[in-house]
């Protein structure tokens, strides 16, 4: 790549000879690392052999309400490119605006969404507007980063895999002049699948065209060359493992006859000089509930996990894996890197079992929870209501019910929990069609149904990018008559400070907070085993993410710079029920059952 950048003049001459021969990259997503690991995740990139580093910049973190930008603690992007030059380490940035990333609906905040006439990864003056605003910011921050300015960055993103979605060429070009407007001169790169019209529909005159895979790597790159003849070869995305999705199995690579593929394509590549970016290098945590979903077709939806180990080389709490060492081996032998050096596994601690001794029933609470309350004649949307993340809680007021009839949920996006008069009847998981019914009791005087509706993920990658809102988007009936005049509560959970705990009462009430402490001997990292049936949980007002019984992770990741010696607080949003008032703690992490490993 350096080569084809001094001959093409995409750098000034004295600039591109700064740049290794050859780029060793590996993905860290600085949102998905605690900042306080930031430096250790680089130091151990260095380590392995890498000589840069890339990551994603997530547009619904930076911008998660209309007009306000994020740019420090786990957003703080400027930080993490200072960490990785001081470690002389080289940058890679992908900006977006979409970067998929198995992040909530690729990164797009929910806000987008509901602006009348919207269409997102197009030329809709809409969407164009409001990536205009967010990017003319972003570059603000990142342009006296580039290596044109003495700093790391050599090299941005357009998009990300545009090909495998769309092939509006007059969209690509006008990031491209909005790139190079506001002060980005570095080169520029798209990202594709090798293959046919994914690869075709992505790549853009002035920005070099790259492929991502995980095998037949002579193959993919043969395509490119043939689609783009003459620039260099570079894999932006050398898939090195998978990522987990609730309700399936574990994937983790397995062996054949004794060795990963991963071996075999990694050694061969870095023999012939080419670009690769590993991806993952270290995948990190999906915190709270930033994670997206897989749905190439309405009927198959799949949220994310909160685990994003993805099985590579670095795992998810910072120990070096066999991948690490294979990859290692193969740079030592081919590369005569110095900096190369062994890796600790990171310091464990496994806190002394704690107990839950206070709880907040959410329907009991709810104006002294919600972060906005109002009403409305239909049930708004978490995205109309300019929220990104959480949960949304509806009230109506029913008439008397004198002979049997079902409630109906139509369009409900996702997992949603109803209650009559108070009674819990029960969960719904994306009721489309309302072809789920519920029966409800007969009740001689009026009564009232809530329904608690979690966004469990936006679809992040498909067709179906930005179509679907969450919440109850098509509405409720009673039979098929659809109900009017609701109230409804706003519930991001992004701050847990204010919740009203009372005593402890009864930990099978659905839909409850719990309050308790747990004891740390020596900081470490540490592994909450599961405590319920499905919910979220917070150490020392952290949001750690969710767990959920259906797997495949038993475990929740807990980053040691969050834990303190002595006493710790926990809070945990239990949506069914917790198997019990006393929670406990791993020494390991336990991803669940694993599968074998598929193509993305």
């Amino acid at each position: 790549m350096k080569k084809y950048f001094i001959k093409n003049n995409l750098l000034p001459l004295e600039t591109a000879e700064k740049l290794p021969d050859q780029i060793l990259s590996g993905a860290i997503h600085y949102f998905r690392v605690h900042p306080a690991l930031w430096r250790d995740r680089l130091q151990k990139a260095v380590a392995m052999g890498l000589n840069t580093v890339e990551t994603y910049v997530p547009w619904n973190l930076h911008e998660p309400h209309e007009g306000e930008f994020v740019f420090d603690g786990i957003c703080d992007v400027k930080r993490f490119i200072s960490e990785a030059a001081a470690l002389s380490l080289w940058v890679i940035v992908r900006p977006g605006p979409f970067i998929c990333a198995e992040w909530d609906n690729g990164g797009f905040p929910g806000w987008l969404l509901a602006k009348p006439g919207v269409k997102l990864r197009r030329t809709n003056q809409v969407y164009l507007d409001a990536v205009d605003k967010y990017f003319v910011k972003l570059f603000s921050l990142l342009k006296d980063f580039q290596i044109t300015s003495g700093g790391p960055v050599f090299a941005m993103q357009v998009e990300n895999e545009y090909g495998s979605y769309g092939n509006d060429k007059a969209y690509l070009q006008h990031l491209i002049d909005l790139y190079r407007a506001n002060g980005i001169d570095v080169p520029l790169f798209t990202s594709d699948g090798p293959y046919g019209s994914w690869f075709r529909g992505g790549m853009i005159d002035g920005a070099l065209a790259t492929g991502n895979f995980g095998t037949h790597h002579e193959q993919a790159f043969a395509n490119m060359h043939e689609m783009r003849p003459g620039e260099p070869e570079c894999c932006m995305e050398f898939w090195n493992g998978w990522y987990d999705r609730w309700g399936q199995p574990h994937h983790r690579h397995e062996k054949l006859d004794g060795e990963y593929s991963f071996t075999s394509e990694f050694e061969a590549m870095v023999k012939r000089g080419a670009t690769i970016n590993h991806y993952m290098f270290h995948g990190g945590t999906n915190f709270g509930f930033t994670a997206g979903a897989s749905g190439n077709f309405r009927t198959n939806y799949a949220p994310v996990t909160t685990s994003y180990d993805y099985d590579c080389t670095l795992s998810e709490c910072g120990d070096p894996t066999e991948k690490f060492k294979i990859a290692q081996d193969i740079l030592k032998k081919y590369t005569n890197n110095p900096r190369i050096a062994p890796v600790q596994p990171t310091v464990k601690t496994v806190p002394l079992p704690g107990k839950v001794t206070g709880q907040c029933v959410l329907r009991e609470n709810l104006d002294a929870i919600a972060a906005k309350k109002g009403k409305a004649v239909s049930p708004p949307t978490l995205e109309e209501l300019g929220e990104n993340f959480g949960f949304i809680y509806y009230r109506t007021n029913i008439c008397p019910l004198t002979e049997k009839i079902e409630l109906r949920l139509f369009d409900v996006n996702d997992y949603a929990q109803v209650w009559q008069d108070g009674n819990y009847l029960g969960h719904r998981m994306r009721d489309t069609f309302g072809n789920d019914p519920i029966d409800l009791a007969l009740n001689d005087a009026p009564g009232t149904i809530d329904v608690l509706v979690e966004n469990l993920g936006r679809i992040n990658y498909g067709p179906f990018i930005g179509t679907e809102q969450k919440g109850i988007a098509g509405g409720v009936c009673l039979g098929f008559q659809r109900q009017f005049n609701w109230e409804y509560f706003l519930l991001p959970m992004s701050d847990v400070s204010n919740i009203p705990f009372g005593e402890l009462k009864n930990t099978a009430t659905p839909a409850s907070f719990y309050r308790g402490t747990f004891t740390v001997d020596k900081v470490g990292e540490a592994f909450l085993k599961r405590p319920g049936a499905k919910g979220c949980v917070w150490v020392n007002g952290f949001a750690l993410g969710r767990y959920w019984e259906i797997g495949p992770t038993n475990t929740l990741y807990v980053p040691s710079p969050i834990l303190k010696e002595g006493e710790n607080e926990i809070i945990i949003f239990e949506q069914e029920a917790l198997y019990s008032d006393t929670f406990e703690f791993s020494p390991v992490h336990d991803p669940g059952p694993t599968a074998p490993p598929e193509n993305k």
